[in-house]
């Protein structure tokens, strides 16, 4: 399946939803039908009993005192945003609204105002997942997952992904990078234990160990993105300078010197002469930076 590619950029659910077959604009009053009546293209009142959750919805875990406050305002203020349905048999089926269809159940309404419009699967993803992304408290991982999702199974090209989510293809971009992380540090993006910034200056970083290593350090000491990014930079700097030639090091040696490298999280050079004699040499690029490697070495 093919889509339409829609002028401008950030229209999201909405562009998508902006087809002959739905409203062009949401109606000041609800439209009232019958059950056995209503319209493709209309707000209808629906009885929650015949409406079925998507299967493609990406998101399976709903907070529980979200729904509940949900819930206690629908029983005040009533449902305000419908939710979308296409028909599938004698039911409905969820396109998107999930989360007020469940608060809705909770506040115990029995029917729902909602859009009705025709869909395929594809789209149904598609929207499902565009909805996801739309979320504000969506965190970062659940962004990137749904971005990936929606590359894998819609065949997007990241461009197309952007203008249907509202994104340029650099934030998107960014985004997906994050997957490329190992699974301990997506867990804290996803756990908010680190932050977006943190984790962009972390994938700038080639060698996973030293990933793992600063990604500690931010857990253990607080550290700011900036002093995060000064520590890259630093590590960076040092990687990039012209090699020194140094007498070879056995397997043993050089291991060794890869395992310092991890612990201070910089290029340490591990240097022995014959006679057994030689030198460790650690780099630092500031005083921060110097104050951190003799934290290490519990100075």
């Amino acid at each position: 399946m093919t889509f339409q590619r829609k002028t401008g950029l950030g229209k999201g659910l909405s562009a998508l939803l902006d087809d002959n077959e739905t409203v062009n604009a949401v109606k000041p009053a609800v439209e009232t039908a019958s059950p056995a009546t209503p319209q493709v293209g209309s707000i209808s009142h629906i009885s929650l009993a015949d409406i079925e959750t998507n299967p493609y919805q990406p998101r399976t875990e709903f907070d529980q005192v979200a729904l509940n406050e949900l819930a206690d305002s629908i029983k005040v203020q009533g449902l305000i945003q419908p939710i979308t349905v296409r028909k599938n048999g004698d039911k409905y089926q969820l396109i998107s609204g999930e989360r007020r269809f469940r608060a809705s159940k909770l506040a115990g309404l029995t029917e729902i105002p909602a859009y009705i419009r025709t869909a395929d699967n594809q789209q149904m993803l598609e929207m499902a997942l565009i909805e996801n992304i739309q979320r504000e408290n969506l965190n970062a991982i659940e962004v990137a997952l749904s971005f990936q999702q929606m590359i894998d199974e819609c065949n997007l090209k990241a461009e197309q992904l952007g203008e249907r989510v509202g994104k340029n293809r650099t934030t998107v971009a960014n985004y997906l990078r994050l997957l490329k992380l190992p699974p301990a540090i997506q867990a804290s993006i996803r756990d908010n234990k680190i932050s977006m910034g943190h984790a962009r200056a972390l994938i700038s970083v080639d060698d996973e160990e030293k990933q793992l290593f600063i990604h500690q350090e931010i857990i253990d000491k607080g550290l700011s993105v900036r002093k995060v990014e000064e520590l890259v930079r630093g590590i960076h700097q040092v990687q990039v300078k012209a090699p020194v030639k140094v007498e070879a090091v056995s397997f043993e040696y050089q291991k060794l010197q890869n395992d310092l490298a991890s612990k201070f999280a910089t290029n340490v050079k591990l240097k022995v002469k014959d006679n057994g004699k030689g030198a460790i040499e650690i780099p630092f690029v500031s005083n921060d930076d110097l104050n951190r490697i003799l934290e290490l070495l519990d100075w």
